[in-house]
């Protein structure tokens, strides 16, 4: 099984798209794909018409490794996609994890019962950073980071450069790709010119802005099987391909 989060410290750059149509992605190809929502949004489990049934105490239980992920897993409309929807509660999963010894390894012990039953499991990861997060890039095999063409963007790149640097974490893990990107302006292209210079652990695909993408959730499914002959759904399987060679 690999464990691929998506990630960025800054909200607004794509990140929920990128996870749920890579999730899609990974199960039309017949792999049995996971797609784990940790965004206290839930915007993972919007597109896909899950809903939480979150009862009183149970991230507490999550967190203190009583909760039955096996049952709280929902099968989506389309085949070998599952989805485990996120709460608004989840913003207590930080004040759990604090009191909990072996802190660092929590990831890994909640997705194991799954682990024989998935080939892929992708984590839209919510965006902040926070013991949740840290947990999520040391357990995480690949953490995909999407990248607005902006000068704020790629300085929050860096930012979590700094910070896996910091805590001695696997900077090898971070694969960047720009998102959002708009080729008639200047600074866009200008900007992925310049970070491919610099960051060359980045991936060349590039997913263009689109009207339709932000219409996932108006349909409430993955662009890329609503929409499979928009650019932004070939950018899609695009990066899919590119992501499975880092990871093979």
């Amino acid at each position: 099984m690999k464990l691929i989060a998506v990630y960025n410290l800054k909200g607004g750059v794509g990140k929920t798209a990128a996870s749920v149509n890579l999730a899609y992605l990974s199960s039309a190809e017949g792999k049995k794909t996971l797609l784990i929502d940790m965004d206290p949004q839930a915007a993972s489990s919007y597109y896909l018409s899950a809903e939480a049934d979150l009862k009183s105490g149970d991230v507490k239980s999550m967190v203190k490794g009583k909760f039955d992920i096996v049952d709280n897993i929902w099968s989506t409309a389309y085949p070998n996609l599952d989805i485990l929807p996120a709460g608004a509660d989840y913003r207590k999963i930080e004040l759990y994890l604090n009191d909990l010894k072996d802190a660092g390894r929590w990831l890994s012990n909640f997705v194991k019962p799954v682990k024989k039953d998935y080939d892929i499991v992708i984590i839209d990861c919510p965006p902040n950073i926070t013991l949740l997060t840290e947990n999520i890039f040391r357990n995480a095999d690949y953490i995909l980071v999407p990248v607005v063409p902006t000068v704020l963007s790629v300085r929050t790149y860096e930012q979590i450069l700094e910070y896996f640097s910091s805590y001695r974490l696997n900077k090898e893990k971070l694969l960047p790709f720009f998102s959002m990107f708009e080729k008639r302006k200047n600074m866009h292209n200008e900007t992925v010119r310049s970070f491919a210079r610099k960051f060359k652990e980045s991936i060349s695909v590039i997913i263009p802005y689109s009207s339709e993408v932000e219409k996932m959730g108006i349909y409430r499914a993955p662009l890329t099987a609503k929409r499979p002959s928009e650019e932004a759904s070939k950018a899609f399987v695009k990066l899919w391909k590119e992501v499975k060679k880092r990871i093979s």
